[in-house]
């Protein structure tokens, strides 16, 4: 079983990229709608979350999960990886988004000026950065934190008018810079990616997450064959969140494209 766990809804579009490249497994998504979002919150906490979400969907048999969610990544996931599993699941994976965005968007520029767009603690935390430059060390990197998305894309208010102008503003930074590349970095984002486009310009190449982690995995698994063997393949899905928010059905279709049957827990 692979799981997958996001702060909110945005992990969807993952997941919905993992059933399109590899839709034979079997997978369970935890969304923390209780605490969205994670972004303006500590390290500290970020941590605590993320630990709880990974416990549980491990408790529910997974053998490998999926951080979609950036704050996450950034803030939880080396620490987990370096410190958490080696002691209570030697022999199970947690992986994140950061690092194959990064890898995608360092092949990509011609310029060497790549754009990264976030959540405070994401931007924060320079991972994504940190990530960037690991891949070229002549890369110029610039970070713009984004604070109103996720609220916003959560609310589903996606085709609100007030939504071109907050993105002008968080952009115009960037656009400034002339950078070529823009990382997504919040799976939230590959919901108006369009309308980020758009505010960027055409000659600006966009790296969305939700574009790249289907083939990524499938790489992945292809290299680590002793994990691909503990994963299930029975087409099984199972939908976990910690709260219902305000037109939750609605906005858990727009991300994954099809009706999903949510039950809620406690973390």
């Amino acid at each position: 079983m692979i799981g997958i766990f996001d702060s909110g809804l945005g992990g969807l579009t993952i997941l919905k990229s993992l059933l399109r490249e590899l839709p034979s497994y079997d997978y369970i998504y935890l969304g923390d709608i209780a605490r969205v979002p994670y972004g303006s919150r500590s390290f500290d906490t970020i941590y605590s979350y993320t630990l709880e979400a990974v416990d549980f969907l491990f408790k529910k048999g997974c053998k490998l999960i999926i951080l979609a969610c950036n704050t996450a990544s950034a803030a939880a996931l080396r620490k987990i990886q370096q410190e958490y599993l080696p002691v209570k699941y030697p022999d199970l994976r947690v992986l994140g988004v950061l690092i194959p965005a990064a890898e995608e968007a360092a092949k990509m520029t011609k310029n060497g000026k790549i754009g990264v767009i976030g959540t405070e603690a994401t931007v924060k935390s320079e991972t994504l950065k940190y990530e960037l430059i690991k891949q070229n060390s002549n890369l110029k990197v610039y970070q713009s934190a984004c604070p109103l998305l996720v609220p916003i894309i959560e609310a589903g208010e996606m085709r609100w008018i007030g939504l071109d102008l907050i993105l002008k503003k968080y952009l115009k930074p960037l656009k400034e810079k002339n950078v070529d590349t823009l990382v997504l970095g919040c799976t939230h984002y590959s919901v108006i990616k369009k309308e980020i486009a758009k505010v960027m310009g055409s000659k600006v190449k966009i790296v969305s997450e939700d574009d790249i982690i289907g083939f990524k995995l499938k790489n992945y698994l292809s290299r680590h064959p002793e994990m691909e063997k503990k994963l299930s393949k029975k087409r099984k899905r199972y939908y976990f969140t910690t709260s219902y928010s305000q037109n939750f059905t609605k906005v858990a279709k727009i991300f994954l494209k099809m009706e999903a049957d949510f039950n809620i827990v406690k973390l």
